[in-house]
């Protein structure tokens, strides 16, 4: 039975039409003029950590087995090819991912997001023009299970990414799945990232998909990221087992604070949604999945009581871990705060923002998992 459509509306099926997004693509079209004069004038190209295969992240497998080779492929001009027409190593090494190497390291920007990846680098001076080998990614992939998303956040252009889905597939079935699966076994992957440009457990097959993902790859390290409104049921907790660490994005302290940034979410369920997962867990003895809250801050959610209250609510909800991540899109929800440094008593500065580990010992400070590369 095929997937049903996404809500939509006027405003959420043409995301890129708003303002935050106008403004990103012109600052992109800027940071393009600047880093090509800045590959003249120096005389050093660049690479790309995703496409050397040595990337934490980027390179993604969407729903419908097309391969991007960052998270933000919402145009589709990152498309490297597609799983069902060729192999991953064929796609990973082929005419398109190699075109994007070579304009890289002549000076040329591919695509506009490159301007904003952190897998975007300098080539050293030593070999302006020469980038180091590719080889198959063996830290970590994305792959995306459902484009489908019960929420529409202002700094999301999903929806444009969904209509560019080959034949609408909007959820991979799960015989394509086990396909996946068998790709992350042969590439040895030390990590998984469940997530891209959908909510996870919109999926109606979330607990077979993980159960076989884990039965694969029993030692990899599988991270996924929620808006926790349909994390509801037991049946989905127990497939949550088998991630390694869950990130619960709930940016705010009530209702009225988290819509202003996700549109359709509701704080109150996504709250007890994360209560209900430690419970769960707990109950059973397990230290596993990690449960993080991740709070985006905006300057309507970072007063220091906001963050001080949200600190409390993680522990009440027995939660591993909340941090504080600042974010530029939408530019006028700018946490300045932050950005003043007026917030550093909030938790260790990290690559997150900041971060509160509220384990107990002996658990405090310990790394979450031994693929896990922290700072």
């Amino acid at each position: 039975m095929a997937s049903p459509q996404p809500q939509s509306d006027g405003k959420r099926t043409t995301p890129k039409r708003r303002w935050n997004w106008v403004f990103s693509d012109w600052y992109r079209r800027a940071l393009i003029w600047k880093f090509e004069w800045q590959a003249r004038l120096t005389g050093r190209g660049y690479t790309c950590a995703a496409l050397d295969g040595v990337s934490e992240y980027n390179i993604t497998i969407n729903s419908d087995q097309t391969v991007s080779c960052n998270c933000q492929d919402y145009e589709g001009l990152g498309h490297l090819g597609n799983l069902r027409n060729n192999t991953f190593a064929e796609v990973f090494h082929g005419p398109v991912a190699q075109k994007f190497r070579t304009e890289l390291a002549a000076g040329k920007i591919p695509i506009p997001t490159c301007v904003r990846c952190s897998d975007f680098k300098r080539l050293p001076p030593e070999s302006p023009h020469t980038p180091p080998p590719s080889r198959l990614p063996y830290r970590a992939i994305m792959l995306e299970n459902t484009v489908r998303c019960n929420v529409d956040c202002t700094g999301c252009a999903r929806e444009t990414a969904a209509g560019l889905r080959v034949n609408k597939q909007l959820t991979m079935p799960l015989a394509e799945m086990e396909k996946m699966g068998d790709i992350v076994q042969q590439l040895g992957l030390r990590q998984l990232f469940y997530l891209n440009l959908g909510e996870p457990f919109l999926s109606p097959t979330i607990g077979p998909e993980l159960a076989m993902l884990r039965r694969k790859n029993p030692e990899m390290r599988i991270v996924t990221s929620t808006n926790g409104v349909l994390l509801n049921t037991d049946a989905k907790r127990e497939a949550a087992l088998n991630f390694n660490h869950i990130f619960f994005s709930v940016h705010g302290i009530s209702n009225k604070m988290s819509e202003k940034y996700m549109h359709r979410g509701h704080f109150d369920k996504a709250y007890e949604a994360m209560k209900m997962m430690a419970a769960y867990r707990n109950a059973r003895g397990l230290t596993d999945p990690i449960l993080e809250w991740k709070y985006l801050l905006f300057n309507w959610n970072d007063k220091p009581e906001h963050l001080a209250h949200a600190i409390e609510m993680a522990k009440a909800a027995k939660v591993d871990f909340i941090s504080f991540w600042p974010t530029n899109n939408p530019v006028w929800g700018m946490s300045w705060r932050y950005r003043l440094g007026l917030l550093k008593k909030f938790g260790r500065k990290n690559w997150k923002g900041l971060e509160n580990d509220l384990r107990p010992p002996p658990l405090y400070g310990t790394r979450v998992h031994r693929y896990y590369e922290g700072d």
